[in-house]
């Protein structure tokens, strides 16, 4: 390693070892210089594979910086004696599953050494088993004893595909990360130590449509890397010496990649070449005609897999927001030639919007593996389940035609925008990757433990192969918003870390393990925090925003709602400006979806309910708000705790500063949606109580606002860009104004309400301000193994002794988001009661998907199996055709 690369190396391992608890800083360097042997048998070909090679020399290095020498040797017998042995190995006669990527870990004794047998199904898996004991050895207090192994450990990958995407939208953030080759080499060591098996780098992704674009960087790529023979096509103002060097650049990144055993994705997300209404380009591609556009673009793509073998997968945006109108299956069967006839496979991954049988026929007649890629909740970060539902916004319209630049994903196809949508029948051809889209959470640390084990459990629904998450800053600048400065929007220079990615060390830390086995050892992160306090704090403060987007979704575009840095939506007046135009009208905040329609109400709908003096079994907003506010206690009180027990260190400050702006933001949207059901009320009775109750609350709302806005003041920047409309970008401080006036608004009604007495309303604004008390009954269900279609699914669920509800009902579907859920009254015999769905129904491709509604009485409903007490559960069951 040169000389500078290693003084960054050991630079970054010292700010790694974080200990955010007492003893916070580099761990303690164990006393004199102690010895390990590594061994790693030649013939072995799992551990003299290049990877498992890279990852003993890594494990080396880790033990070198912790004054532990490390020396290999190709057999037992010949290392020293006294050493601590580690064997590196394949899978041999150990139990390590012969599954891809698993890995074991297991005491040695042999030939009067001991030590750990480090062990591999393949040389991935062998990579995770070195990386890990690296990791220990790096945070233990002494390094030696850090490595020791006295259970056996064994592991196998819960989700096939784990990948990090970072996207590349802004000149002005993006180029200096994406030349900086000495942050490459610590980051994707990072990634592979947290066992991501895939990095993703997406170019073009920073415009969905090619209008007053600004910043064309990488836009229509690939003039921004090759120059094609036989094409004079050029990005205009771009010096030839840069396009050479992007090139090098992308070779060099791909190859560090595959160094560490991981999977390469280039996504290039804009095959459009012409920017409308754009005077103001930074950069313009010329040469281009529509004739020569799909060939000069496959020539391109196969310029770039030549010169960059590691290239493992493409990731194509092929709607109309690729700048190629919809169905236009020429154009993209003549681009598929160059992954063809490349040689090796390379796996197409298509990104689902608009997309239909057509155009996966297309890729899988390439014969290389294919992908389809659907968001996992829109544009957002939901909670860790599929929706039950979609909005009925996103619900296919038949009267639309497919007519268009956007003929599908806004007609036949608009379903398949935000979710699953049709992709998931049992005689798929291709593989199902869900993608986290960067839209709820952007900027403030993210880190729960739970979450993160009930997302990967979700990845592999029904089949599926994983997922791939954006980075954190993955919008950062995005729309030529950006401003030069700090990444991560820091104005205080105290808090900024030396690369962007080092704020997010525990969030990588917590989704990779968790992705890779939900049910990990927690020291895998605790090893990391070294605060119980702070991770209860961080833990509770991240299912915040994750739940308000689940339950209330004014928009399910990131370029119109950001809850992290929330735009108010009006309660009383839809024509104040808002950015939510894709909700119903009128555009209140009482009259917006949740994300979920099928297992939350949504706020004036709640409002309704509580006058009339009946329920449905769905999550009120109620709920939403007594979790919220439950959540924003815990993390305030836990980080209370941490505080004693931390040292005021960069890391722990940005930890307690972003703790307390997700309590505050659980707390205002506690306090908005009570606001909302009851003013919902006033507007359905006039009643004077229900406004001036729904005053009180949005005033409460507006303090907790104020208070986590001016926490930011001074801390972070106060112009944090995402994009260039002003939602978003600007601070926290920003967003007070258009709450005021809602609530001046709200005040304008007092004097024409009425001073209505009713006992039900009473009740109903008692309860709208009272925490909620939902209490199922201990239900017993147990779900098939799986269903023969064509014939009769027969389900029951059996009451506690002594319970009799009302009605009891059955909600089904087929995992498709193009339907909608059936519903069936079940009959009671005794304390069970049954239903069966019909063999016209399960006589389909797809898996059915089904909950229980139970009616003790009009004002008390619950849903089973519903959500647990960590909220981290699959809110219903899930049969697959046998």
């Amino acid at each position: 390693m040169p000389e500078a690369s290693a003084l960054h190396r050991r630079d970054f391992l010292k700010r790694s070892g974080l200990a955010i608890g007492a003893s916070a800083g580099a761990p303690a360097l164990a006393q004199g210089s102690r010895r390990v042997s590594i061994v790693i048998d030649p013939a072995d070909p799992v551990a003299s594979s290049p990877a498992a090679r890279w990852a003993a020399a890594e494990l080396g290095r880790t033990l070198a910086e912790r004054h532990v020498t490390a020396t290999e040797f190709p057999a037992i017998a010949q290392a020293p004696a006294g050493d601590l042995c580690i064997l590196a190995a394949g899978r041999g006669n150990s139990s390590v599953p012969d599954a891809p990527e698993s890995l074991g870990l297991a005491p040695l004794q042999q030939g009067g050494r001991q030590g750990v047998a480090a062990r591999g199904s393949d040389a991935r898996g062998l990579v995770y088993a070195l990386l890990e004991l690296a990791d220990r050895a790096r945070f233990a207090a002494d390094p030696i004893a850090g490595l020791a192994v006295r259970t056996a450990v064994v592991e196998r990958p819960a989700n096939t595909v784990r990948s990090i995407a970072r996207m590349f939208v802004s000149d002005v953030h993006d180029k200096p990360w994406f030349n900086d080759r000495e942050m490459w080499a610590p980051y994707l060591t990072m990634l592979a130590g947290q066992r991501f098996n895939r990095f993703a780098l997406g170019l073009g992704i920073g415009y969905d449509f090619l209008r007053d674009v600004t910043d064309a960087y990488f836009v229509f790529a690939y003039p921004f890397l090759v120059s094609v023979p036989g094409y004079n096509v050029r990005a205009v103002n771009l010096p030839d010496e840069e396009r050479d060097r992007n090139l090098a650049t992308l070779k060099f990144i791909s190859q560090q990649a595959a160094e560490r055993g991981m999977d390469f994705q280039l996504g290039i997300w804009t095959h459009g070449y012409q920017w409308a209404n754009s005077p103001h380009a930074n950069y313009t591609i010329e040469g281009l005609t529509a004739e020569n556009h799909a060939r000069y673009s496959r020539d391109a793509l196969a310029i770039l897999l030549r010169e960059c073998p590691a290239i493992t997968g493409i990731t194509l945006r092929v709607h109309g927001e690729s700048g190629v109108a919809e169905g236009s299956y020429d154009f993209w069967k003549t681009l598929f030639e160059a992954v063809s006839k490349c040689g090796r496979p390379v796996e197409i991954d298509m990104h689902s919007k608009g997309i239909d049988r057509t155009m996966i026929d297309a890729g899988l007649a390439t014969g290389m593996p294919v992908k389809v890629s659907p968001k996992f909740w829109a544009e957002h970060m939901g909670m860790s389940y599929h929706q039950a539902d979609i909005r009925e916004l996103e619900m296919p319209r038949p009267e639309r035609n497919d007519q268009g630049f956007f003929a599908l994903s806004s007609g036949s196809r608009s379903f398949t925008r935000y979710g699953y949508a049709d992709l998931l029948s049992e005689d798929r051809k291709y593989g199902v990757l869900h993608r986290i889209w960067p839209g709820t959470q952007r900027l403030l640390l993210w880190g729960d433990p739970q979450f993160a084990a009930g997302y990967s459990r979700a990845f592999s629904f029904c089949g599926s192969s994983g997922v791939e998450v954006f980075e954190p800053l993955g919008f950062k600048g995005r729309r030529g918003s950006g401003i030069a400065g700090d990444r991560c929007g820091y104005a205080d220079d105290s808090l900024k870390p030396h690369w962007d990615w080092e704020k997010y060390l525990y969030s990588y830390r917590v989704w990779g393990r968790l992705l890779y086995n939900p049910e990990a050892d927690p020291d895998a992160w605790r090893r990391y925090l070294r605060n119980p306090a702070a991770e209860a704090a961080l833990a509770s403060a991240s299912r915040i925003l994750p739940i308000v987007t689940t339950a209330h979704g004014p928009s399910a575009g990131n370029n119109n709602y950001w809850p992290e840095m929330y735009t108010s939506q009006p309660i009383v007046d839809p024509n104040r400006r808002h950015p939510y135009s894709d909700t119903p009208a009128p555009k209140t905040f009482g009259n917006a979806s949740p994300l979920d329609p099928q297992l939350f109400s949504r706020v004036n709908d709640f409002a309704g309910e509580l006058l009339k003096g009946q329920r449905s079994g769905k999550y009120s907003p109620i709920d939403v708000a007594t979790w919220l506010e439950d959540l924003a206690a815990t993390a305030t009180r836990q980080l209370t705790l941490a505080e004693a027990h931390a040292k005021a260190t960069p890391e722990f400050r940005r930890l307690a500063l972003d703790v307390r702006m997700q309590a505050g933001l659980g707390r205002f949207f506690a306090a908005k949606l009570r606001a909302g059901v009851l003013y919902g009320m006033h507007e359905r009775t006039g009643a004077r109580t229900a406004l001036v109750e729904a005053q009180k609350s949005y005033r409460a709302a507006r303090d907790a606002w104020a208070q986590l806005a001016n926490r930011a003041k001074g801390v972070y920047a106060p112009d944090i860009t995402v994009g260039e409309q002003a939602w978003l970008r600007g601070h926290w401080l920003d967003r007070l104004p258009a709450i005021d006036d809602d609530i001046t608004d709200m005040g304008r009604r007092l004097d024409a309400a009425k001073p209505i007495v009713d006992e039900r309303l009473q009740a109903a604004i008692l309860e709208a301000s009272s925490r909620a008390h939902r209490t199922p009954a201990a239900c017993r269900h147990t779900a098939p193994a799986n269903f023969r279609p064509g014939q009769p699914l027969d389900l029951e669920i059996s009451m506690p002794p002594g319970h009799r509800p009302a009605e009891v009902h059955l909600y089904y579907r087929h995992v498709n988001h193009a339907e909608r859920f059936q519903t069936a009254a079940m009959k009671a015999t005794g304390n069970r009661y049954r239903a069966s769905i019909a063999g016209e129904y399960t006589d389909s491709p797809f898996p059915l998907q089904y909950y229980f509604e139970v009616v003790d009485a009009p004002e008390r409903a619950w849903l089973y199996p519903g959500f647990s007490a960590s909220l981290a559960n699959q809110p219903y069951f899930v049969v697959r055709r046998g």
